[in-house]
């Protein structure tokens, strides 16, 4: 080829592949991940060996451009794999202001159906929640207490420092030797992750899983307080290279580390584990690249198999 037309094809492809990366991030959050993970929790009890919790996190509906349609079919996929708990880590809704009432109602009813197939369904909030789009923005509690009701009217159960024990599957009976508990952190940019207060409500060696919204959040947790812990936030980065998950958009253009997604290894005090979810809706723009939404589910053991 000569060299003219090598130039002349050289500037054609640069738009022809950044149009085809464009087209591809608007239709990789509709490509729902199922991902399959296992969680060891130490103590944990032997009717709960074995047992699947969800994950879902950071629907962001109210944004201009949202992702509805992959939120209810998340919820879709845990009904039919009736997993024990189903744990959604934060960040329900976008900027849903000055009227929040449309976003919140298509929040509820979107995963309303989980409660409706009696799945126990608990949830922590993140700081889109409190109308936080960065951490100089003052928290909105009207809003913050607008959306928890609406939750909870519909059955799910909002964690804000609080500690509750997990319904065993399959039995109403619930002795000592079967406690597994739930311990769920308030929103970190809210100043509200009130970590050694949230601990101080279960005994020191009793199994528990952690729900946060922020990854910050669990840097404040002692040594082996928190075997496993699941996360959101953060998105996955959103737009990423191949293979560098820490190479992303949102670790580049905002301020907080991005831990990109699945186990943050090497992040925490010792025995502690986080897993970060990436997410379902957008920040800022509503593409996702080499990082499509997730679902995850957890397979808990007492010890590695």
């Amino acid at each position: 080829m000569k060299p003219k037309k090598r130039l002349f094809w050289g500037i054609v492809s640069i738009p022809l592949f950044l149009l085809f990366l464009v087209g591809w991030g608007l239709i990789e959050p509709y490509i729902l991940d199922e991902e399959e993970e296992e969680a060891i929790i130490p103590n944990l009890p032997a009717t709960w060996e074995g047992k699947k919790i969800a994950q879902v996190s950071d629907f962001q509906v109210g944004m201009w451009w949202d992702n509805v349609k992959t939120v209810k079919n998340s919820v879709e996929k845990i009904i039919e794999e009736r997993p024990a708990a189903v744990l959604i880590s934060g960040d329900f809704i976008y900027h849903a202001l000055p009227d929040s009432d449309p976003e919140i109602k298509e929040v509820v009813e979107s995963i309303r159906p989980l409660t409706e197939a009696n799945i126990p369904t608990y949830a922590v909030l993140g700081n889109h929640d409190y109308g936080m789009n960065s951490k100089k923005t003052q928290p909105k509690l009207e809003l913050v207490d607008k959306l928890e009701k609406a939750l909870e009217n519909a059955g799910i159960l909002v964690l804000k420092n609080e500690v509750i024990e997990l319904p065993l599957p399959d039995t109403n009976n619930q002795d000592e030797n079967s406690k597994l508990y739930l311990v769920g952190i308030g929103s970190h940019w809210a100043k509200n992750d009130r970590v050694d207060e949230t601990l101080a409500q279960i005994p020191e060696t009793s199994p528990r899983v952690v729900l946060m919204h922020n990854p910050d959040s669990f840097e404040a947790f002692p040594p082996n307080a928190a075997p496993f812990a699941v996360a959101g936030h953060t998105h996955g980065g959103q737009i990423r290279l191949p293979y560098s998950p820490q190479w992303s958009w949102l670790a580049l253009a905002k301020e907080d580390k991005v831990f990109a997604d699945k186990w943050a290894k090497g992040y925490g005090a010792a025995g502690n584990h986080l897993y970060v979810n990436r997410g379902i809706g957008f920040s800022d723009i509503p593409i996702r690249i080499n990082c499509a939404p997730e679902l995850t589910f957890f397979t808990l053991r007492s010890q590695e198999e």
